[in-house]
């Protein structure tokens, strides 16, 4: 008897990936491969998506998968990517311009100026996202200034993830998701912003209907399912932004707030009430739309481990395990005898060390920095608390970063909450898959979907003694 799954396609920015996963949440068959933007044609500077090379990415990653997923069916399928790209299209779902990558810099000029439009913090009261230089909203101005042809041209905007699912259904939809990411919602209204789009001159025209996570799409068309080695005929379901699918993919509950922390730490929390005016007086702050309606994702991101990796490249030879740096930061008593790090070495002038003396070693430098990032997050969950109208019991960790137990043991201390570690990695591939469960119909909700799945969590308890961090 074949076992029941649901397809996963999950572009990521470094990988993309296709994963069956099973009615308890279970992955039972993966395959991952390269992703890479392009360098533009235009200018060597600027970075651009081929949609057909990730087209064929998804389609490598299942003929890896071929013989695993000749043993499952494949009820239904979903699509998760980042945020914020897209490209215009013809009435065909051809492109009419290449994807312009999020780490393209074109569209920081856009940014710089958006004012002449309207105040950028007007801008974040009513979509909720914050000024950052890739937002969709960037992009389509630097089109309509810069080939204003293909606006009138356009049959519609399509969002990476509608864009793969067009290929894959011929259907012209817009991930509502994904659309909170572009600053052009009314986060809200659920809905474009008509004084967003009048202000800037983008017609509405251009976004095709919203679906909400867990709606059907589609079905799988012939070409794409020969393409992809799969029967046409599969349900494809509505998912999007990543993001958003591993706060739900993680078990994270209403008002409970999420660090994921890898090289950046993203704080965010699902929250029924945001004050969106709140967010502009605050740098890196955002909110997105949650995978469910009725809820809010507002959240903060800084650079983190990126500080830690600088840290072990400036004191340690790049090879050094991380934890002999751990070890030795262990050594150290709380406090790090005095030395404190300021870790904002992106915008703060005033970065670095101080309370250094002629006793300081490698090791306090490091553990300053572990108090100091931990710092930066009591500050940001204190700042997310206001914006999000609630009060944190405890802050559920996932990511890279959750593998230092000293830094977890840190961060329960200052924080004076428990610290709950979920260490499965594929939170997003998870929350993917829930909705798609629920979308075909096996489950009433994505909640009840959620409920099938056996969490299994670490805990660091706020200590007052020195840490004991298990196997240092």
């Amino acid at each position: 008897m074949k076992q029941d799954v649901i397809l996963v396609l999950d572009c990521g920015a470094t990988n993309v990936r296709a994963m069956a996963v099973d009615r308890q949440g279970n992955i039972v068959a993966r395959a991952s491969t390269a992703n890479a933007s392009d360098i533009a044609t235009e200018n060597s500077a600027w970075h651009q998506w081929s949609l057909a090379a990730i087209l064929q990415r998804f389609a490598d990653c299942c003929q890896q998968l071929k013989t695993e997923l000749a043993a499952c069916r494949v009820r239904g399928i979903t699509v998760t990517t980042f945020g914020v790209d897209g490209a215009l299209v013809d009435e065909h779902g051809q492109l009419l311009y290449p994807v312009i990558s999020w780490k393209c810099p074109r569209t920081l000029a856009v940014m710089e100026n958006i004012g002449r439009f309207m105040p950028p913090q007007q801008l974040q009261a009513i979509s909720g996202v914050g000024a950052f230089a890739f937002n969709t909203l960037h992009k389509l101005v630097w089109l309509k200034e810069n080939h204003p042809q293909l606006l009138e041209q356009a049959h519609a905007w399509l969002f990476i993830s509608s864009l793969i699912n067009h290929r894959l259904t011929g259907e012209f939809t817009t991930d509502i998701t994904m659309a909170g990411t572009s600053q052009m919602l009314d986060i809200h209204q659920r809905d474009f912003s008509p004084e967003i789009l009048q202000a800037t001159g983008l017609p509405r025209r251009l976004f095709p209907r919203l679906v909400e996570a867990g709606e059907r799409i589609g079905t799988l068309q012939n070409d794409a399912a020969n393409l992809l080695g799969l029967e046409a005929g599969i349900p494809v379901i509505s998912a999007g932004h990543d993001t958003q699918f591993a706060l739900f993919g993680a078990g994270a509950e209403q008002d409970e707030p999420v660090l994921s922390s890898g090289t950046w730490e993203i704080l965010m929390v699902r929250s029924a009430q945001v004050n969106t005016p709140l967010l502009s007086h605050y740098a890196g702050s955002t909110c997105e739309l949650d995978s469910q309606a009725g809820l809010y994702n507002p959240g903060m991101q800084w650079l983190a481990s990126g500080v830690l990796e600088w840290v072990r490249k400036l004191l340690w030879t790049p090879e050094t395990p991380w934890q002999t740096l751990i070890d030795e930061a262990h050594a150290i008593p709380p406090g790090a005898e005095g030395v404190k790090m300021q870790c904002d070495l992106l915008t703060c002038q005033n970065a670095g060390w101080q309370g250094v003396t002629l006793n300081t070693t490698r090791g306090h430098f490091y553990r300053a920095a572990l108090e100091g990032l931990t710092a930066q997050l009591q500050r940001n969950l204190q700042t997310l608390e206001k914006i999000g109208h609630f009060q944190a019991t405890e802050l559920l960790l996932v990511g890279g970063g959750s593998r230092n137990a000293l830094w977890n043991q840190i961060k329960a201390n200052l924080l004076d909450i428990p610290i709950k570690v979920l260490d499965d990695a594929e939170t997003t591939v998870a929350g993917a898959a829930m909705f798609g469960w629920y979308g075909v119909g096996e489950f009433a909700s994505p909640e009840q979907a959620r409920a099938q799945v056996r969490y299994q969590y670490r805990y660091f308890w706020p200590q007052t003694e020195p840490e004991f961090i298990e196997g240092v």
